[in-house]
């Protein structure tokens, strides 16, 4: 990730929550977010293409727009947009990462009862220590923190 910390995250099935620590770069952060989300859609409509998942693949065909048809665009996984916010306290990432592994725990979802049971989250590291299967650096370790490109 040239340097970028991903300290939590959460696949949802229809969203994705991700906090990242940025290394100081001339890169904006739209930038940098827009080349992640392209590279996960590759991956993406590629797995689904090895699995036979047409009338998923066809559901994304239909959401390309057409100025976006004319240069050859295939597939829309990813809404245009996205939001973000700045973490500036130890406080408020804890705040964040523990909303993000509640989701699967709560409201329309209840995809498990305990947020380190959800496979696709970071929760499972920050109750037990042990990286699961995306790799995570722990957000207390950059606080107060400045990285800067090497």
């Amino acid at each position: 990730m040239q340097g970028h910390k991903i300290n939590g995250y959460i696949i949802m099935p229809n969203h994705v929550h991700v906090m990242i620590t940025f290394v100081q770069t001339d890169i904006s952060i739209n930038t940098i977010v827009g080349n992640g989300k392209r590279f996960m859609a590759y991956a993406i409509v590629e797995r689904l293409e090895k699995m036979g998942a047409t009338e998923i693949l066809a559901q994304l065909a239909k959401r390309v727009e057409p100025g976006r048809l004319a240069k050859n665009k295939q597939h829309d996984v990813w809404e245009l947009s996205f939001d973000w916010k700045l973490c500036t306290s130890e406080a408020f990432m804890k705040q964040k990462l523990d909303y993000y592994h509640m989701n699967p725990c709560r409201g329309k979802w209840c995809l498990v009862a305990s947020p380190v049971d959800y496979v696709h989250s970071s929760a499972y590291f920050y109750q037990t220590g042990k990286q699961g299967i995306y790799p995570v650096f722990n957000y207390r370790e950059v606080v107060d923190m400045v990285f800067k490109k090497e």
